[in-house]
C-alpha cells in the first residue's frame, strides 16, 4: 500500500499527527515512501493523465512545493493544465491540499515523496514543465541543489523534449550557479533576470507571490528568475566559486542578515 507508516512520525507533535491523519484521506494527495521506490517504479508512472486526472491535459510539476500555495494558484489560473506539487513535508503540504479541495480544483494534485526518486514517478515525455520555486540553495552540497546536473538528469528522463524548467529564487547563490550551469551546457535560455519585478518579464503566472516571497521582498531582497530548456548532451558542472548568500533565508541555515 502506497502510504507512510506511523513509525515515521513517532517524534512529531500532536498538530502534525492530526494533519498526517487527515491528509491520508485527501483524494488529491498521493504518498509514496522512498524505501518502496528502491525496488519498483510508482504504479502511476506514465499514467497520471488517464488514471489520476482522467484527461489528456499537459502536466506541470512544482518540485519542493512546501505549503503548496504556488501549485494551487497555478492550477487556479491555468485550468487547461494539470499540476502536481511535490514535497516530503506532509504537514506543510496539508495546507495546499486542503485549499485545493475547498476551491474544488480538480486539476491539482500533491505527491509526497523524496525528490531524489522523482524519476520513478513519471514516464518518458509525461511532464510538460517543471517549476522550482525558492528551493534551498544548498550552498555546501552541490549534488543536493535542485538545478544540479544530478537532478537535471532525473528531469530529462520524463520532461518533454520541448519542456521548460523555471527557477524562481531569492538566492543570489542559486541564481548565479544555475545561470553558469545553463550557459556551460548550452541550454536554450527562454528568459532570465536578476530582478524579476523590475524587469520586462511579467505575466500572470510569474506575478504569483508565496508567503515567504513576500517576506523576502519586504526585506529588500530581489527575486531572480531563469527559464531554460535542456538538451541531449552530457551535463557538466560549472567549476566556479560563488559567493554565499549573506543573509538568513527563512527555514534555511545560513549567515545572519
Amino acid at each position: 500500500m502506497w502510504e507512510f507508516g506511523w513509525k515515521n512520525f513517532k517524534k512529531v507533535g500532536k498538530n502534525k499527527l492530526i494533519k498526517y491523519t487527515q491528509i491520508e484521506r485527501f483524494e488529491n494527495v498521493v504518498q509514496a515512501p522512498y524505501e518502496i521506490l528502491q525496488h519498483e517504479d510508482f504504479y502511476l508512472k506514465g499514467k497520471w493523465g488517464g488514471h489520476f486526472f482522467k484527461n489528456s491535459k499537459p502536466i506541470i510539476l512544482e518540485l519542493g512545493c512546501g505549503k503548496g500555495e504556488y501549485t494551487v494558484e497555478l492550477a487556479e489560473k491555468n485550468p487547461h493544465f494539470n499540476y502536481i506539487g511535490v514535497d516530503i513535508k506532509g504537514a506543510r503540504m496539508f495546507v495546499g491540499a486542503k485549499l485545493a479541495i475547498e476551491k474544488i480544483l480538480i486539476n491539482v494534485a500533491f505527491l509526497r515523496t523524496n525528490i531524489e526518486a522523482i524519476d520513478r514517478f513519471f514516464g518518458v515525455g509525461e511532464i510538460a514543465e517543471i517549476w522550482l520555486t525558492f528551493p534551498d540553495p544548498q550552498m555546501k552540497k552541490n549534488g543536493k541543489r535542485l538545478t544540479s546536473t544530478f537532478f537535471l538528469n532525473l528531469y530529462r528522463a520524463f520532461l518533454k523534449t520541448s519542456g521548460t524548467i523555471h527557477l524562481k529564487t531569492d538566492s543570489n547563490f542559486q541564481f548565479i550557479y544555475t545561470s553558469a550551469l545553463v550557459r556551460l551546457n548550452g541550454f536554450e535560455i527562454l528568459a532570465e533576470t536578476g530582478n524579476l519585478y523590475e524587469s520586462e518579464i511579467q505575466n500572470e503566472t510569474l506575478a504569483i507571490k508565496t508567503f515567504y516571497e513576500k517576506q523576502w521582498l519586504s526585506r529588500g531582497i530581489t527575486i531572480k528568475y531563469i527559464a531554460f530548456k535542456l538538451n541531449n548532451k552530457e551535463f557538466t558542472e560549472p567549476e566556479i566559486e560563488v559567493e554565499k548568500d549573506g543573509y538568513r533565508s527563512f527555514g534555511r541555515r545560513s549567515r545572519d542578515f
